[in-house]
């Protein structure tokens, strides 16, 4: 709290597990309540996690509050997400190519009106439905991309 109280930003690590569900959403809303919806872009908060995350990575996202994933999540990875960055990158071990591998669910960035996702992976079907600001860099989705999309980039 000291690090968003003040606007300081910091770099801090975590492991996670499918049951941790909505990371980030938390601390969004402590960062929008006291600065903003784009309150921390200047001294970003970076917080690195590795494994498997339940649903909603990075939920509500906003500006200042970078999420780095080492592994997969699973469904709705930044729905809602107004600013800042959330990267998924596969675990140091995996012997899989990763273009050819799903590395988050379904029904990603909905609702999203900014920010920017990236993912050295696919994503699951309904990627981007409803985005209306959010960049996004995937390496392939499942059916249904960009249903209802206004504005925003996916590539």
């Amino acid at each position: 709290q000291t690090a968003i109280a003040g606007k300081l930003g910091g770099e801090f690590a975590y492991a996670i597990h499918n049951a941790d569900r909505a990371i980030g959403a938390r601390v969004s809303g402590l960062i929008a309540r006291q600065h903003g919806n784009h309150g921390m872009r200047e001294q970003a908060l970076t917080v690195r996690f590795q494994g498997a995350c339940g649903q909603s990575f990075g939920a509500f996202n906003v500006g200042g509050l970078h999420l780095h994933l080492q592994g997969d999540a699973n469904d709705y990875v930044g729905k809602g997400m107004a600013d800042g960055k959330i990267v998924i990158v596969p675990p140091a071990t995996a012997r899989y190519p990763a273009c050819e591998t799903p590395i988050m669910g379904n029904t990603c960035l909905y609702g999203a009106t900014g920010g920017e996702l990236f993912a050295a992976g696919r994503a699951g079907e309904r990627f981007a439905v409803r985005n209306s600001g959010a960049t996004a860099v995937v390496e392939g989705v499942g059916d249904h991309c960009c249903e209802y999309m206004t504005g925003g980039i996916v590539v």
